[in-house]
């Protein structure tokens, strides 16, 4: 290894081959004629603090699953995570009732999973530890695998239903017991109770049952997210500043000269710039967008336009989309340190702000292309008046009006706000809070009127302009009516959707932003 960390990388190796010859993984066999034996590899990487700092190297023993052959070496392989939006709603009834919590890592998660009885799965042996005329004969699961995932959702499920935790229906990776609640993603968890020996006591029976869990002190950092408690306040706040960091080093931000800005986004739409001046690479256009999609879907709703729309060009990007990245950049220089405040109502009300911006690229971009003409859907669904989904992209179909535009931006929105009405309606009643009304806000200006009108009269008022989105409508309006959903009309100045259709000006958009992220 050339890497300046070869020592503390070898220590890990090391650790890891002693880590899994213990828990009984594998096999020393002579090789089989014949046989299929699949390559390994390690991967090495520094797992690091929220902030940035370095927690510890690992090295992971993997194997070449790409080299599996579908039907011989393996069936199925889906395996679920946690939803971001189950996770927020969690930390705002942490908030919101003072609850406890604890987070929980499984020591090589993987391999707790035995192989399927029948499968006879051969790898070769991990380089550095390699002997002659020898392969692994695996009896656990490995990383890299191709059903290794599942494998592990499918242990953790069974063991989590013999300590009393109940799977959720409505997440998969929700497990709900008689005192506390559970998340997990992978191999990370997150315990919820109001007494913190409810939760040492479910980690005593998961251990006691063959699981290596390994408790941390609370829940502070999950996945790179970092969550900060206000002492005095008892307020939550989200940041992601190590992630923020990293991007404003990889654009090259990091200079004290360089100036902050106050909105992510131009108030003009970010067109394709066919004929435009190249870019001049000075940097990874693709990594930079990755990094802040990961921002945008986690704690920083108000960069998911300007982000989103730089998304589009990530396969052809020119220089005004580096530009476009780098003011994203400068305005999260000026908000290092600030993230997603959750500071819930004592009320557990559902709300959704959808809008959508009509054709808003037409007449910026070549009139000749599709794209041009595509209406952008945006909207934001809080509970307790903390944002727990958001969400800006273009529409799949031609809107021929605004009125359709928003409507199907109504319909985009009502298939993500049931799933979370029901999941509110379950962990209230879990934790003895009632669901009040739930109330969509819809932003009305210029003929959106109709929009309002033809989504909540009965009976239908169809006109030829209309009908020929009439499935969509009729879904809706069916939808409000058999949840009691109330459709309210909003002032465009309040309309928080108005952050994920287009670019605003510095008041309007830090006004918004103070309603919807706290700051």
């Amino acid at each position: 290894m050339k890497s300046p960390f070869a020592d503390e990388y070898w220590k890990a190796a090391v650790k890891e081959i002693e880590t899994l010859e213990k828990m009984g993984v594998w096999e020393v066999v002579d090789r089989p004629e014949g046989a299929n034996v699949i390559d390994s590899t390690w991967a090495f990487r520094i797992k690091r603090f929220p902030d940035g700092l370095i927690k510890k190297f690992k090295a992971r023993f993997c194997v070449r699953g790409d080299q599996q052959v579908h039907g011989i070496d393996f069936f199925e392989t889906y395996a679920p995570v946690v939803q971001w939006t189950t996770v927020r709603l969690m930390l705002i009834l942490e908030v919101l009732l003072k609850l406890k919590s604890k987070q929980g890592d499984i020591t090589a998660a993987f391999v707790h999973a035995d192989v399927e009885e029948g499968e006879n799965i051969y790898v070769e042996m991990p380089r550095g530890f390699r002997k002659q005329g020898k392969v692994l004969k695996l009896k656990k699961t490995l990383y890299g695998l191709r059903q290794s995932p599942r494998a592990f959702w499918l242990y953790l499920t069974e063991k989590m239903n013999l300590c009393g935790m109940e799977q959720s229906t409505l997440d998969p990776c929700l497990f709900i017991g008689k005192k506390v609640i559970c998340i997990c993603y992978v191999d990370d968890l997150i315990f919820w109770a109001m007494d913190e020996a409810d939760i040492d006591a479910l980690a005593d029976q998961l251990i006691a049952a063959g699981v290596s869990l390994e408790q941390e002190s609370d829940a502070a950092g999950f996945l790179g997210v970092r969550m900060e408690i206000d002492p005095k306040t008892g307020l939550m706040e989200m940041k992601q500043t190590g992630l923020i960091d990293r991007v404003i080093e990889t654009l090259g931000l990091d200079l004290g000269t360089t100036s902050g800005k106050f909105t992510p986004a131009e108030a003009k739409p970010l067109v394709k710039d066919a004929d435009g001046e190249p870019a001049l690479g000075e940097f990874s256009y693709s990594s930079v967008v990755g990094m802040l999609l990961y921002l945008a879907g986690h704690t920083r709703p108000d960069i998911a336009y300007a982000v989103n729309c730089c998304a589009r060009y990530m396969f052809c990007p020119k220089r005004s989309h580096e530009l476009a990245l780098k003011r994203i950049g400068r305005y999260l220089k000026a908000t290092r340190d600030r993230g997603l405040v959750l500071n819930p109502s004592k009320l557990l009300k559902v709300d959704c702000y959808p809008d959508a911006d009509f054709a808003g690229l037409y007449g910026h971009e070549n009139s000749s292309d599709p794209s041009c003409v595509k209406s952008r859907t945006g909207f934001v669904i809080t509970v307790a008046n903390c944002p727990v989904l958001w969400q800006s992209k273009l529409q799949t179909e031609t809107a021929l009006s605004t009125m359709e535009a928003e409507i199907v931006a109504l319909a985009h929105s009502c298939r993500e706000l049931f799933p979370i009405m029901d999941m509110v309606t379950l962990l209230g009643t879990k934790v003895g809070l009632p669901l009040k009304e739930t109330t969509m806000n819809v932003s009305i200006h210029e003929d959106n009127a109709g929009a309002l009108v033809l989504a909540e009269t009965l009976p239908p008022q169809f006109t030829p302009r209309s009908k020929h989105y009439a499935i969509k409508t009729i879904w809706f309006r069916e939808q409000i009516v058999k949840r009691k959903i109330k459709l309210v009309k909003i002032d465009t100045v309040e309309q928080l959707g108005d952050l994920f259709t287009k670019g605003l000006t510095r008041v309007t958009f830090e006004y918004l932003r103070r309603k919807l992220i706290g700051w």
